[in-house]
C-alpha cells in the first residue's frame, strides 16, 4: 500500500504539501470515491470502511479533499501500527487485486438503486417503452400491472448495469 506522504491526488500537488505531516507514514487504502463515483466505487469505499470498523481516531480516517475536476474526493488512511486493522487493510488490497468488488450484494443494491433513479428521473414513459422494446430480453413481467408500474417509472427490472453505463 502507498504511504500517505507519497499520495498524489492531483498533478498540481506532486509534493503533497496539503497533507497532514502527522499522518505521513499512514497507509492509503486502495479505494476512493468522488462526486462522480458510480455504484462500484461507492460500494468498495463504504465496504472497506465498514470492514475497517469505520473511522476511529488514531487508527482509521477518511480524508476529504476539494478538487477542481471531480469537485471533491475521499480516501481512507490507516495507522500502520494498528496490527489487526493493518491485516484487514492488507486483506482488502489482496481481495481487490483478484476481483474488483468487495461486497457483491452491496454493489448490486447500489447499482439497482441508481438504475431505479435513472429510470424514474431520466426517461419519460415513451422512452421507457422504447427501451423495453429495444431490450426485450431483459424484461420478464409477472403481470400487466407490473409492466405498467415499470413503464410509469416506479422501478426498473431490466439489467441495471446496462442502464447506468
Amino acid at each position: 500500500m502507498q504511504k500517505y506522504k507519497e499520495f498524489q491526488p492531483t498533478c498540481f500537488d506532486s509534493k503533497g504539501a496539503f497533507l497532514s505531516d502527522r499522518k505521513e507514514e499512514w497507509l492509503v487504502i486502495p479505494v476512493g470515491r468522488n462526486r462522480d463515483s458510480g455504484p462500484l466505487a461507492n460500494s468498495n469505499f463504504f465496504t472497506a470502511l465498514e470492514l475497517l470498523n469505520n473511522e476511529r481516531n488514531n487508527i482509521v480516517e477518511v480524508h476529504r479533499f476539494g478538487h477542481w475536476g471531480p469537485g471533491w474526493f475521499e480516501i481512507i488512511i490507516i495507522n500502520p501500527k494498528a496490527g489487526k486493522t493493518l491485516k484487514i487493510a492488507e486483506s482488502i488490497k489482496r481481495s481487490l487485486e483478484d476481483y474488483p468488488v468487495l461486497d457483491e450484494m452491496d454493489f448490486y443494491e447500489r447499482e439497482l438503486e441508481e438504475a431505479n433513479e435513472i429510470w424514474a428521473n431520466c426517461y419519460n414513459w415513451g422512452e421507457r417503452i422504447d427501451y423495453i422494446r429495444e431490450n426485450r430480453s431483459q424484461f420478464e413481467f409477472d403481470s400487466f400491472a407490473e409492466m405498467l408500474e415499470v413503464v410509469r417509472g416506479k422501478y426498473f427490472i431490466g439489467y441495471a448495469s446496462e442502464l447506468i453505463r
